[in-house]
């Protein structure tokens, strides 16, 4: 079997975490993401997939090459232009001969696959779209079905009172390959807006397969913070985590509070306080006396002495002065210096290269 990944957008959203980093080699508990949805697709039966590239793809297959690494096959269709959703996977419908998966890179979801091929069978239908519940679905695109599942019409961020549904599309579709023949070849076409209302017109079985499973559009920095979070604590994607690593130095006058994970060679000083749920990438130094809470740091980032850290996201190669603190809500870019006595708040963002002097505060 199998899956298309569209992996081809810039991850804007993100920013700055992806100015230097293609958003499916964004970490999740110090992993790629396209490395867990990978390993989901093959505890599924997928053993082919096909990832849509067009921003940093060099770093994508520089990574996981032709997927030995994760034991399936992968292969890569490069877009010089963006192509969307739909049009991401009408490039590759030659590869297509039979049903297949098409997943958005941004959604960390347990979703049973095997459960939705099931019942996409059983409805005989051309394409099934996994639906999810949410509880405002004023920002999503939402999905309206008969009782039988049969999609009836798609409504794109529904004003008040527009819908009853609360149940949107999850980025998740099982389609069969004549399905593509109603999109343009090497044209701009989304699944949401051109190819599925299109097929409804048409009369094409087009139906959604209702699941509570995790779900998380990552594609956020709150979102992405979150996803960690309820991972470490223990929810249904993955199990709870415990402190420590066996190649991480942690002095026996630290506190490392749990859920956290430490990945390979950090080194947590005498008296620093460590409280999860919180990620450290490999080889972080934690100062002494310095705090690291809720929060999630990429590799090599520097910790010094008597520094805190409170509910934010720290870039690759970052150094975080002495005594300086960063807030709640906010983001250090990659290879950020921030010298002492800093203070950074209010949700601010320091991108990639911006290095505030001593002593300033910054707020948004």
């Amino acid at each position: 079997m199998k899956a298309v990944i569209l992996a081809g957008g810039e991850g804007t959203r993100l920013r700055p975490l992806t100015c230097n980093t293609p958003k499916p080699m964004v970490p999740i508990l110090n992993r790629p993401f396209l490395e867990h949805m990978l390993g989901h697709l093959k505890g599924h039966g997928v053993d082919h997939a096909i990832v849509t590239l067009c921003y940093l793809p060099d770093k994508i297959k520089a990574h996981f090459g032709d997927g030995e690494g994760v034991g399936m096959h992968l292969s890569y269709m490069l877009e010089e232009r963006p192509l969307g959703t739909a049009g991401a996977v009408k490039n590759v419908e030659e590869a297509l001969h039979e049903a297949f998966f098409v997943l958005n890179g941004d959604i960390f979801t347990d979703l049973d696959l095997k459960a939705m091929v099931r019942f996409h069978r059983e409805k005989r239908a051309q394409v099934t779209l996994f639906l999810t519940p949410v509880e405002n679905p004023a920002s999503f695109g939402v999905v309206e079905t008969d009782p039988e599942g049969r999609v009836l019409r798609f409504l794109e961020k529904p004003s008040p009172g527009e819908t009853s549904s609360n149940w949107i599309n999850g980025g998740v579709y099982f389609m069969e390959p004549q399905a593509l023949s109603h999109a343009p070849a090497r044209e701009f076409h989304m699944f949401e807006r051109g190819l599925f209302p299109r097929l409804l017109e048409l009369g094409v079985p087009v139906y959604g397969y209702r699941a509570r499973p995790y779900w998380m559009d990552v594609g956020t920095p709150a979102s992405y913070l979150r996803v960690h979070r309820e991972l470490l604590l223990g929810s249904s994607a993955r199990p709870g985590i415990e402190p420590g690593d066996e190649n991480s130095q942690i002095h026996p006058s630290a506190q490392v509070l749990g859920p956290v994970l430490l990945g390979q060679g950090c080194r947590v000083e005498p008296g620093s306080v460590i409280r999860g749920p919180a990620v450290l990438g490999a080889g972080c130094v934690v100062g002494q006396g310095a705090l690291v809470q809720g929060s999630v740091l990429w590799r090599g980032v520097s910790v010094e002495r008597g520094a805190s850290l409170i509910d934010c996201i720290i870039g690759d190669g970052a150094r975080i002065g002495e005594g300086t603190t960063v807030g709640e809500g906010c983001i250090v870019g990659d290879n950020v210096t921030l010298g002492k006595a800093n203070r950074i708040e209010g949700g601010m963002v320091l991108w990639p290269g911006e290095s505030p002097k001593a002593g300033t505060i910054s707020t948004s």
